[in-house]
């Protein structure tokens, strides 16, 4: 059987990875926030690279640049979350993250763009 296409994606990789490190990172985080942010930042995270499969499961680039931009906006409100538990001193600044949190973001914009660019040419 063949590898599905998303799994091929070094993105999808990256945003995997993402999820790993943001369940390890939340259970750290206290008790009380179980309901609060450790939930909002794990649904996040899983988002990432649930989008980005079913994004590259659909027909249509407008389809897939949908979705992707979904992926992004789950990324960016990630950001804000992680930035928040530095803020409020839950967690130390983790610069793996924060790094990794970048690398997707500059992977999705690149993956956009060359979605629209090839749906240009097309």
């Amino acid at each position: 059987m063949h590898q599905k296409r998303h799994k091929r994606m070094a993105v999808w990789q990256l945003a995997m990875q993402l999820v790993e490190q943001v369940y390890q990172l939340t259970a750290l985080l206290p008790e009380h926030e179980r309901f609060g942010l450790i939930s909002q930042m794990r649904r996040c995270a899983v988002s990432v690279p649930s989008n980005i499969a079913e994004g590259a499961a659909r027909r249509s680039d407008k389809d897939f640049l949908r979705f992707l931009g979904i992926a992004r906006g789950s990324l960016m409100e990630l950001d804000t979350q992680l930035e928040i538990c530095f803020r409020l001193g839950f967690l130390q600044n983790n610069h793996e993250a924060i790094e990794l949190i970048e690398h997707v973001f500059a992977k999705l914009n690149a993956l956009m763009s060359s979605v629209k660019q090839a749906g240009n040419e097309g």
